[in-house]
């Protein structure tokens, strides 16, 4: 069943931008989980536990709120569109999707501290695939019987998070997270004798949760303008609200017949998100150049999605959430900053690349992505405003074991808003 399971797109028609991802791996959980942050920290292979720029707003760490203007407001509005080539045996197929990613604002609250506030998606299903049943034992005596299965939905999350800095060295941070979302699984099964009766069996799940994360940054001088920074980061896990809705009905002609109809609330903390803890470690010399290493873990294994109606996958492949984690290396480079005779010089480039595993296993096996990513931002105007342009050339999973392998390559685009709002006039 796994290889009819996993066929994907050959017979699909996927709404260009109808998806936030499209996978086939998004059947289970809550579907395919976004890499936390704006352009720029995506163009630097993800990090950012261990950033503190001034430039650009970075939550992936509240801690590093702190790292700014204190009489700056700060903005960055972010979009992402992702091409991707799969692959199962002989079967090959393509997509794209293009949305909106982030937006978040930051403004100063006191001296050392500040605040920050924005919306961006956690996760995303998204998948249209076809199969048609092959066993002659079936087939010979039901004749043709052809499987549609398709999913959206995304979970979104709105965070507040506010940072102090202590010493002018000790930095530390909190966050508030609400999660809400909807997602849709559908499966339908045709049969092209009319005599047997076509069977839509799905779920509908809404829900909600809110969890907080803590961070923290400490920065040591080295000598001169070199300086390290040391970051840690823990998001709670988080028990989700809401319900699941499961059904599975029989049409012929115009009769419908219900055979199974569920809601199952998940306010008992039944099935939850799993929690996450994050390192990193980062050396720059002023504003010439950083580089920095990022190390997450995140446990699933006992969120209740191997089970949960709604959130076990479709199918008789067997799903087993597990504990994901990601390795991240960046670099950036800005040739001189100051200069006023040549542009280029003046644009920070960007170079990464990461390693992750997902947060689940098919058939007891991993479903790892490695990419390399590149970056550059382009000043605008004046202060530090500016356009970040970010790729990213990746793959997810393989061609053993019977799975689809992806091949993508992933376009950012970050505008980074900066304005002085709070100084005082001069003259009346």
């Amino acid at each position: 069943m796994l290889a009819v399971f996993l066929i994907i797109g050959v017979s699909a028609s996927a709404q260009e931008g109808a998806y936030g991802a499209y996978t086939p791996y998004s059947v289970f959980g809550v579907g395919e989980i976004a890499k936390e942050g704006t352009a720029y920290n995506k163009s630097m292979g993800g990090t950012g536990i261990a950033t503190r720029n001034r430039r650009f707003i970075n939550y992936t760490n509240p801690a590093a709120v702190t790292a700014r203007d204190s009489l700056a407001f700060m903005a960055d509005f972010g979009l992402e569109q992702k091409n991707t080539i799969y692959r199962q045996g002989d079967l090959r197929s393509g997509n794209n999707t293009f949305n909106i990613h982030d937006f978040v604002m930051s403004f100063p609250i006191y001296r050392s501290s500040a605040f920050m506030v924005g919306i961006s998606p956690f996760s995303d299903v998204g998948y249209d695939f076809s199969s048609i049943e092959t066993d002659p034992e079936i087939i010979g005596n039901t004749g043709n019987i052809t499987y549609d299965s398709y999913g959206t939905g995304s979970i979104y999350k709105v965070f507040v998070g506010a940072g102090v800095t202590f010493w002018k060295r000790l930095s530390l941070g909190a966050e508030f997270i609400y999660y809400f979302g909807n997602i849709d699984k559908i499966t339908h099964m045709d049969y092209a004798d009319n005599s047997y009766r076509s069977v839509n069996t799905g779920s509908e799940i809404s829900l909600n949760g809110a969890t907080g994360k803590f961070g923290l940054q400490y920065e040591q001088k080295l000598g001169g303008d070199v300086s390290m920074t040391l970051g840690a980061t823990y998001r709670m896990s988080t028990k989700l609200n809401g319900y699941s809705t499961n059904y599975r009905y029989a049409v012929q002609s115009s009769v419908v017949d219900t055979l199974k109809h569920s809601v199952d609330t998940l306010s008992r903390g039944n099935v939850k998100l799993g929690d996450e803890i994050g390192v990193g470690i980062s050396v720059k010399g002023g504003e010439k150049w950083h580089v920095e290493f990022n190390y997450l873990r995140s446990g699933w294994g006992n969120t209740g999605m191997d089970t949960a109606p709604g959130f076990a996958a479709i199918g008789d492949s067997r799903f087993s959430a597990t504990t994901s984690q990601s390795f991240r290396l960046g670099f950036e480079i800005v040739p001189n900053r100051n200069d006023i005779r040549y542009y280029m010089r003046r644009c920070a480039y960007r170079a990464g690349v990461y390693y992750d595993q997902a947060y689940y296993k098919l058939d007891g096996h991993n479903v790892n992505s490695m990419g390399v990513t590149l970056g550059i931002t382009l000043p605008v105007f004046r202060w530090y405003n500016g356009i970040t342009l970010g790729v990213d050339f990746g793959q997810k999973s393989s061609t053993r074991h019977n799975m689809v392998r992806e091949r993508y390559a992933k376009i950012v685009v970050g505008f980074n808003i900066h304005d002085i709002w709070f100084q005082k006039p001069r003259y009346n």
